[in-house]
């Protein structure tokens, strides 16, 4: 018989094997159409996060949707009886936007659903087949786990509105207690729930890193029940020989829609890929608001992503522990080294001012600031590795794994919408983003705004959140001179002392945001560098903070 192994490609082969893995679980295989009607999405639109539907009308005259995700559709379909759960399992396309381009593509994508009467075994059993299924794909991989009860239990202490309790949850979800800390400020909750709060994002680790400091957290019984389980859900992985140190991991920044999700959530990663190939939790608020009885957990694995970062190679210069090559690494904790961290650094006079910062951490690379024709700049004894790139990139760089981290303006930040951690505001390069006009001016609501721009994300979704009707013109420089010539009413751009705006009789209308310098981090490394790069983020700390 011809051995087909041989010739599968990673992602064919990952297809096969948790296919295998599944059916030998009692999970049958569902096989779904390509299209739904529109309705069941619109309907959960929160459920599929931000990512866009593509619609048609078909001959009948319906709205039906190219399909965008597989649970929905199994969710739809199952069929409660009491005492019992339905196992499917599936391997299909789904069509959604690209993490990293924003593009529509078609995504391979597998996964399980268990749906009915669920007792703890039936949650054990899919967090079983979670780590299985990682372990079935690499041998260099991480679970991390959280708990909407626990998010839950917190967020219901602090009494914020609705709208600003999204926000605060945006903000958690990038470790970005900055963000979080101001807004919870400005609503008047209290600095000690803002200080627990800190303690909420920044928490992380194995089972026995964690468990002390989230039991002492824990603030309401939704809390207490949330941690136990933990426990318990960690005791079945030990217990079944499926949490090698370092590979089961806790951080409670991890949330999904409290509207849907309501129990454990969880995310996989593996070595190489920059983002979760794993993803899932208990939806039992899904299942009702679908009309349905009984609860539902699961997860899918993107399987696209295999195969896509399976071309990528790192950078022979940069080992993941020192000594070591690439493929030696490790999850944090599971062996000794220190693991080196890519750096990307802005061009220009604030990555200067930031590499001097990292430089009083003690994190030097002094050929840094002579490079000649050199490109990376590495201090093997601290751990460290520099790169400069254009301040634009500096996101897109960390985002796709090229770097593990990276200082940024929030202003790229914003304009980008790169999917990254952000783990400190390095109080530097401080400026804000204003909409500014030339001086008398008075605005006519009844006609659209002209409104010119470097930044078209953020004016678009600053007057979107307005209602006010405009019309972006999207410039790359000489932002100021756009009203004088009658080409704009207003501009949106960055403002720091103003000079600028008062030489050509312009001057501040509104502010839209504060802007500094950020160190930002790729999620999926986090999982594995984490205990280094939270090392940098304490020295960087104290360096800004003794200047």
């Amino acid at each position: 018989m011809k051995d087909y192994a041989s010739i599968l490609s990673r992602s064919e082969k990952a297809i096969y094997d948790l296919r295998d893995l599944y059916r030998s679980n009692g999970y049958q295989l569902f096989k779904t159409g390509k299209f739904e009607d529109y309705q069941l999405y619109s309907q959960n639109r929160d459920f599929l996060g931000n990512d866009g539907i593509i619609t048609f009308t078909d001959n009948h005259g319906r709205i039906m949707a190219l399909k965008p995700d597989v649970t929905l559709s199994i969710a739809k379909n199952s069929q409660y009886t009491p005492h019992t759960v339905e196992r499917y399992c599936y391997d299909d396309q789904v069509y959604r936007t690209s993490r990293g381009s924003g593009d529509f593509r078609e995504i391979d994508q597998t996964g399980i659903e268990c749906i009915g009467d669920l007792t703890e075994d039936h949650v054990f059993e899919v967090m079983q087949l979670a780590v299985k299924s990682l372990k079935s794909i690499s041998d260099n991989y991480v679970l991390t786990i959280s708990h909407m009860g626990i998010v839950r239990g917190f967020v219901s202490i602090l009494g914020l509105p609705g709208e600003v309790e999204e926000n605060v949850l945006k903000a958690v979800g990038n470790k970005n207690f900055h963000t979080a800390a101001a807004i919870c400020k400005d609503h008047g909750v209290s600095k000690f729930m803002i200080d627990k709060l800190q303690e909420l994002i920044t928490i992380s680790g194995t089972m026995d890193e964690v468990l002390d400091s989230i039991e002492d957290l824990s603030m309401n019984q939704e809390m207490e029940a949330a941690v136990q389980e933990l426990r318990r859900i960690h005791s079945s992985l030990k217990e079944n020989g499926l949490a090698r140190h370092g590979t089961i991991r806790f951080d409670f920044s991890m949330v999904n829609d409290m509207g849907y999700y309501d129990g454990v959530i969880f995310q996989g990663f593996v070595k190489g890929v920059p983002y979760d190939v794993l993803s899932g939790g208990r939806y039992d608020n899904l299942m009702k608001k679908m009309g349905k009885r009984g609860g539902a957990i699961g997860f899918s694995v993107d399987i696209s992503l295999l195969e896509e970062n399976g071309r990528a190679s790192k950078p022979a210069t940069s080992p993941a522990i020192i000594g070591t090559s690439e493929t030696d690494g490790q999850p944090n904790g599971s062996r000794p080294g220190k693991q080196m961290i890519n750096v990307a650094l802005p061009k220009g006079r604030l990555g200067e001012q930031v590499y001097h910062m990292f430089a009083a951490a003690g994190y030097e690379a002094p050929e840094l600031l002579n490079p000649g024709r050199k490109l990376i700049f590495t201090n093997r004894d601290a751990g460290i590795s520099f790169f400069w790139v254009k301040p634009s990139d500096v996101a897109i760089y960390v985002e796709r794994g090229a770097a593990d981290v990276g200082i940024v303006g929030k202003d790229v930040l914003l304009e980008g919408g790169n999917d990254v951690y952000e783990l400190l505001d390095l109080g530097i390069g401080k400026c804000h983003m204003m909409v500014a006009a030339p001086k008398g001016w008075e605005e006519d609501t009844d006609q659209t705004l002209r409104v010119a721009t470097k930044f078209p994300r953020i004016a678009s979704n600053y007057y979107g959140e307005r209602s006010r009707d405009i019309d972006i013109i999207k410039l790359n420089g000489s932002i100021e001179i756009a009203p004088l010539l009658g080409l704009s009413d207003v501009i949106v751009d960055i403002v720091e002392t103003g000079n600028t705006l008062r030489a050509n009789n312009l001057e501040e209308k509104e502010k839209i945001v504060d802007i500094s310098a950020r160190f930002i981090a790729n999620k999926a490394i986090y999982n594995f560098k984490s205990a280094e790069i939270e090392t940098i983020v304490s020295a960087l700390a104290k360096a800004r903070d003794t200047k």
